[in-house]
């Protein structure tokens, strides 16, 4: 990612601030986006820009305080978002050393925890449903004020190989928590959350590592009145700049186990190309192909 960095003294206009900077950073892809159930409109454009903003200014002290805010445009068939345009909810911060304190857009105890993303499939997301929490707790929204609207807050610390990660909103007052460590090559992640609603999740759950070529993710979610889910996910190189993802994913609210593969092919220069299909748990079939750029 390119950064554009401003002199400190044309965005400080007080005296005792060791640093500030400003950057500017993001990616973009289009291409075309197939979905089984938009009958008589199956196959459309597809496309997203995202441009993030990080402004942060150090003290004397050493204590780092900053910020985050996106600027999003989607257009209206990608089958995941809705379409608009426009900056979302801020998320601040506070940090030194391993400590960090989040407020407002934050990203959320259960989402930001290891292996609730274990791959990123194709271009769009193809229905994320290999992602094991399925959006039952707070998360960094992206098109939207998120936890900013609600009083969102999260302290989170990292020791080494050991992480701790609790956040809390007013959202469905919903208290979460997880704790990660690293062990020669594999990740193991567990998860808690409290709230007033039956359906957020309730526990999670993931270790990820390596076999060989392969690196593998199992990730489980008990997701309230929406019962259990869990997925394994992989990906492997196929070659020096091409790798493969797949998935399998159930649930006791799915219909059917949801599937799918994609490719990314590295283009060179913050540039790849992608695509990838997927049966979602409606039996519903996704898939996209396209570029995108990061920048």
């Amino acid at each position: 990612m390119k950064k554009v960095l401003f002199a400190t003294t044309a965005l400080v206009a007080t005296a005792g601030v060791a640093a500030a900077d400003v950057t500017f950073g993001g990616w973009g892809r289009f291409g075309i986006l197939y979905n089984e159930a938009n009958v008589g409109n199956e196959t459309n454009i597809t496309s997203r820009f995202r441009l993030q903003i990080d402004a942060s200014a150090e003290s004397d002290g050493g204590v780092t305080f900053g910020a985050r805010v996106r600027m999003q445009q989607n257009n209206t068939d990608n089958g995941n978002s809705p379409a608009g345009t426009g900056f979302n909810g801020a998320r601040f911060f506070a940090r030194s050393g391993g400590l960090e304190v989040g407020v407002g857009n934050i990203y959320g105890a259960i989402e930001f925890m290891p292996g609730m993303y274990p791959i990123d499939l194709g271009l769009t997301g193809l229905g994320y449903e290999y992602t094991a929490y399925q959006f039952r707790a707070d998360a960094y929204s992206s098109g939207g004020n998120g936890s900013a609207g609600s009083n969102g807050v999260e302290v989170l610390y990292s020791m080494g190989d050991l992480s701790f990660h609790v956040s809390a909103s007013d959202t469905n007052d919903r208290i979460a928590a997880h704790a990660a460590y690293s062990w020669n090559g594999w990740t193991f992640a567990l998860g808690v959350q409290d709230s007033n609603n039956a359906a957020d999740t309730e526990l999670a759950a993931s270790v990820g590592g390596s076999f060989g070529p392969v690196d593998v993710t199992l990730a489980y979610a008990d997701n309230g009145t929406a019962g259990d889910h869990i997925t394994l996910a992989g990906r492997f190189d196929v070659g020096a700049a091409t790798n493969v993802e797949v998935y399998v994913a159930d649930a006791d609210n799915f219909a059917n186990a949801s599937y799918g593969v994609d490719f990314n092919h590295d283009l060179g220069g913050g540039t790849s190309l992608r695509g990838g299909i997927a049966s979602l748990s409606s039996d519903n079939i996704r898939a996209d192909l396209g570029v995108r750029f990061n920048f």
